[in-house]
């Protein structure tokens, strides 16, 4: 049989495969998110996400030494916040002792050259959950967007590289540029959750910092999965408004959402593979329905092939192990 073009030539073995592949993985791409605790020699397994760990400030640097040597540049910080320091302000989001502030000082002492990007969102500290302040059963938008701009600047005094907006308040992305550049914080980036879904692949990272809400849901202010176009306009206000990466999260189940914002943006296009995302793969694994670490990699591959400069997630350390082999 006589062909002009045998596609398979470019398959033949996995020296060419690698030759000519169109997407490829580094550590360079990912952010890895991590959890953080109060105290000392604390290390706690989150049932929901086997293998991931809430840690204390001295654990948490050692395992971003690990993560450096990985080749793995940024990590993205969470914190679980004592029930008694919650209330319907948030102000102990802005405490310059708080435990987010600690923990960025720490890391940024112990390996300057980590980029630091730390989570700005009112639930760790609200005792309702909510990303933003409560009034008669309504998430306010204005006087949340006022809180979010002070835990920013909080976040930067500290020593912050970037501070990443993830509760969908109207508005939030230019308040903040704004009371960072009337501070001289003209260095600190911003990397803006631009199109985050109201998703139900969240729940085990909720376990992880009990935060889930105590009433209702997040649907007023987080995004309706139904909805691609919203995503687009969302982002390109973001942009306009001063941030410097967007983010679309969660990643596997809104592919097509990554493509279009980085066929429409021409700024870094992040996505965060989430904790649900990350239970899935684990769980199957454990029954043996799939192979964990071709599922990493894959799964990761793909989140990239669709336009992702940047994953945040919660297997960057393994996918890193297994790239460096």
């Amino acid at each position: 049989m006589y062909l002009v073009r045998r596609n398979r030539i470019l398959r033949t073995n996995a020296s060419i495969r690698n030759l000519v592949a169109e997407t490829t993985l580094t550590p360079n791409d990912f952010i890895a998110p991590l959890f953080i605790d109060e105290g000392e020699g604390v290390e706690v397994e989150i049932a929901s996400m086997p293998n991931y760990y809430r840690r204390s400030i001295d654990l948490t640097i050692k395992e971003v030494k690990e993560l450096w040597s990985l080749g793995i540049k940024s990590v993205l910080l969470f914190i679980k916040c004592k029930d008694e320091l919650k209330d319907n302000t948030g102000k102990e989001a802005w405490n310059p002792d708080g435990l987010m502030q600690r923990t960025i000082k720490a890391i940024k002492n112990a390996i300057p050259e980590m980029i630091v990007m730390t989570d700005v969102a009112l639930d760790p500290y609200s005792i309702y959950g909510h990303d933003g302040i409560v009034e008669n059963g309504e998430i306010v938008n204005d006087p949340t967007v006022e809180a979010l701009a002070k835990m920013s600047l909080s976040h930067a005094q500290a020593g912050a590289d970037f501070v990443a907006p993830s509760d969908m308040m109207d508005g939030r992305i230019g308040i903040i540029r704004k009371i960072l550049e009337h501070h001289d914080y003209t260095k600190t980036g911003i990397m803006s959750y631009s199109a985050k879904y109201a998703s139900c692949f969240y729940g085990p990272f909720r376990d992880a910092l009990d935060s889930a809400p105590g009433f209702g849901d997040k649907k007023t202010y987080q995004m309706d999965y139904a909805n691609r176009k919203e995503a687009i306009r969302e982002t390109l206000i973001d942009i306009e408004e001063g941030a410097d990466i967007v983010m679309i999260k969660p990643a596997m189940a809104y592919l097509d959402i990554i493509r279009e914002i980085k066929n429409t943006v021409d700024v870094p296009v992040s996505a965060y593979h989430v904790s649900g995302e990350y239970a899935m793969i684990k769980a199957a694994a454990e029954r043996g329905w799939l192979n964990e670490e071709k599922a990493i990699l894959e799964s990761l591959t793909s989140i990239k092939r669709a336009g992702a400069d940047l994953i945040a997630t919660y297997f960057a350390k393994d996918a890193a192990k297994l790239l460096n082999k």
